[in-house]
């Protein structure tokens, strides 16, 4: 059964952390909502296939520890996070992914619909170079079944993100 997808100009009803963020910086981006499915075994995954996009240009939002910090990072939904390369990024030693209810609590968001954008408490944030070959690219809205659509440069200078090749396929 094919998902419902729907592309918004504008956020919905006030908005996510996320949407307002981006609405008051007066960046352009473009908002894509669809039907979660909770037995959806990849959140990120789901997104790409909802959106009809490909799963290079679907970014994940990912929390990790590197040396008692907490980092945000993110990566195509299409592969995983390099750990090694996330801590070298940040001029680090060792990243582990960070406790999910520590994340979810400095974030302001829950899993599967944390945003780099509009955060409890600005992070570090290290993007994936790879964001750098896509004129737009999603990420979270701030919640399940929901993404924004806007260009990696304004997404990097918006968390203040190094740019750095953190993730692998």
């Amino acid at each position: 059964m094919a998902k419902k997808s729907r592309k918004q100009q504008q956020p919905q009803s006030g908005g996510t952390p996320a949407t307002v963020a981006l609405t008051a910086a007066g960046v352009p981006y473009e908002v894509h909502a669809y039907d979660h499915d909770p037995a959806h075994p990849s959140y990120g995954e789901e997104a790409a296939e909802a959106m009809g996009v490909s799963p290079d240009r679907v970014f994940k939002t990912l929390v990790a520890d590197v040396d008692g910090a907490l980092t945000v990072a993110v990566v195509p939904v299409a592969g995983q996070l390099d750990l090694k390369a996330l801590a070298a990024a940040v001029g680090g030693k060792r990243a582990a992914m960070a406790d999910p209810t520590l994340a979810e609590r400095t974030t302001g968001y829950v899993r599967g619909g944390i945003s780099p954008l509009g955060q409890r408490k600005k992070l570090r944030t290290v993007l994936d170079d790879s964001a750098a070959t896509h004129p737009t690219i999603c990420v979270s809205a701030g919640r399940r079944g929901l993404e924004v659509e806007l260009s990696p440069d304004d997404l990097a200078t918006l968390t203040a993100a190094v740019l750095a090749p953190i993730g692998r396929a």
